[in-house]
């Protein structure tokens, strides 16, 4: 009879525990990340009377997480290329908007000026038109420089959205490290999986791959190896690696990752850190902001240095050889953080606006010679001992006779010229619109010549090898950042598509269905009342034993 008490016990206690597991599914069914979890039972081993083996009951083998490792890498993989195109649309979206609009873009008030111009050249001697040609040129440099202030923000937004997103992955990959550690010990001291931990650190793998590209490999410990990006170790067993922030070597306005010590971390580019927030955003500035930036500057020197050009070689009402009208900026060289000597610079100037492009350039000094070498194409331009040398439009030298193995400067030609083109002159008499010093006032020769700049084939545009119009290169600027932007908001569509899918795959065999889990309730609740009342028979047959042995 005590076999039979032993077995309804057995039946008893599964059906409690199948009862509270269900519980715990019922109560965890909005948690995030939750996975939910099944009784795992196998039956007692039998024994053996001679006429044959009893079964002696049940025993519950563990609690057992239903979780898809195949499934939640599709996730995991789904997340990251989701938050990255989401990232590079969110930001994009905000420089598509600022070129495209019509009172705020660059075309209306370049079309304005040079309107402006061809009515000075056609009444050159009416103050009234002279003075609204000046008033439209500061209109176009006020709107050059609101541009490139506005670009200037979306950098610093870059540098924070970059900070914030460094932060998130080294707070995630710490916990996660933390967890490794606990999981480890838990299993290695029970035997038994702590499923609610090993769930909190699947999450957190979800939330770093929201940052970052993600690759987890299981240890047999039960830990995770979690690699970033394209094979760098953020977390190997309780080890975990930091990510740092640091201003570029080349440029102090730039938030750039870094790894390693941080006494001499090393730079990751942007294929190093792909996928998630941080990739798309690291994707964007390298492949938009950068590009629009020097673009919208390249137009800034050429119309400015061209239009100098033809007003200098004119004459204003009092007849003296034009000056400039537009105050222009020189490309930025920036000398390596790494530099040995810093005193020894290097320095850029523009010698012809048109031969002029949108790329920056290095210089580097290895083997006794330099190398000059064009960054948009990483094409070689100019190699040498010595300098200067004059490559695409700008002539670069150093200052020193005596340079170092390893010296290196960055060229920025265009990066600062819109915010930093301003007004010469507001003197209407100066305007040069005559073609010689004995004039009389209705000569415009000269200003016939600045009209003409409008439709001259006056700037050197990416991937063609004819020059453009200033129109014509504004507009193929916009078109290629709208085109960009509308590739991407398909794109991110459908990546939030595959991600919604990859997660309801998912949850619908890890997540808790409260159908099936009521369901399950019953059935256990029946189990429990099945065996209480086994238990309930077998003592009262017990009491009938005892009563037939007095």
């Amino acid at each position: 009879m005590s076999n039979v008490l032993s077995i309804g016990k057995s039946a008893l206690n599964a059906a409690q525990i199948g009862i509270a597991t269900v519980g715990h599914n019922i109560a965890n069914a909005s948690t995030e990340g939750y996975n939910r979890q099944t009784v795992v039972q196998a039956a007692a081993q039998a024994q053996n009377f001679g006429y044959g083996y009893v079964g002696q009951g049940t025993n519950v083998v563990g609690i057992q997480r239903v979780f898809n490792e195949t499934l939640a890498k599709q996730v995991l993989n789904a997340t990251a290329t989701a938050n990255a195109s989401g990232a590079y649309y969110s930001n994009i979206s905000q420089i598509n908007s600022l070129l495209s609009d019509s009172t705020a873009g660059l075309n209306p008030v370049i079309t304005s000026f040079f309107s402006a111009v061809s009515a000075a050249a056609a009444n050159p001697s009416d103050t009234a038109t002279r003075q609204t040609l000046i008033s439209s040129a500061q209109s176009m440099v006020n709107r050059f420089n609101a541009v490139n202030t506005q670009l200037d923000q979306m950098r610093d937004s870059i540098n924070t959205q970059i900070t914030a997103s460094v932060d998130a992955i080294n707070s995630y990959s710490s916990q996660i490290a933390n967890l490794n550690d606990t999981i480890s010990k838990a299993i290695n001291s029970t035997g038994n999986t702590p499923n609610d931990l090993m769930d909190q650190r699947d999450q957190l793998v979800a939330k770093l791959s929201e940052q970052i590209k993600t690759t987890v490999i299981k240890q047999d410990d039960g830990s995770y190896n979690v690699f970033a990006g394209s094979g760098m170790p953020l977390v190997v067993g309780t080890q975990q690696y930091s990510l740092y922030t640091r201003a570029s070597d080349t440029d102090p306005t730039r938030m750039e990752v870094a790894y390693g010590n941080p006494a001499s971390p090393k730079i990751l580019s942007t294929d190093t850190l792909s996928g998630g927030t941080l990739g798309g955003v690291l994707q964007f500035r390298s492949e938009t902001l950068d590009v629009v930036q020097n673009q919208v500057g390249q137009l800034a020197v050429t119309l400015a240095s061209q239009f100098n050009a033809q007003q200098t070689q004119g004459y204003d009402l009092n007849g003296v050889l034009g000056t400039n009208l537009f105050n222009v900026g020189g490309p930025t060289a920036v000398s390596s953080a790494y530099n040995t000597d810093p005193t020894k610079a290097a320095s850029a100037t523009i010698t012809d606006a048109s031969l002029l492009t949108s790329s920056d350039y290095t210089v580097k000094y290895n083997s006794g010679q330099y190398t000059i070498t064009r960054l948009s194409d990483k094409s070689v331009m100019w190699q040498g001992a010595s300098l200067p040398a004059t490559v695409d439009g700008m002539q670069i030298d150093v200052n020193t006779s005596t340079p170092t193995e390893g010296d290196s400067y960055l060229i920025k030609p265009t990066q600062y010229a819109a915010g930093q083109l301003s007004l010469a002159f507001t003197n209407v008499d100066k305007l040069a619109m005559a073609g010689s010093a004995t004039t009389g006032p209705n000569d415009n020769e000269n200003g016939l010549k600045l009209a003409a700049l409008q439709t001259g084939a006056n700037v050197r545009v990416a991937g063609s090898s004819t020059n453009r119009t200033y129109a014509q290169a504004f507009a193929q600027m916009v078109s290629a950042v709208g085109t960009k932007t509308n590739e991407l908001s398909i794109t991110s569509k459908a990546d939030a598509t595959a991600l919604e899918n990859a997660t309801a795959a998912m949850q619908s065999e890890s997540g808790v269905n409260l159908d099936e889990e009521a369901t399950d309730l019953l059935r256990y609740q029946q189990a429990y009342q099945a065996a209480g009342k086994m238990m309930q028979i077998a003592s009262q047959l017990f009491e009938v034993l005892l009563q037939m042995g007095q």
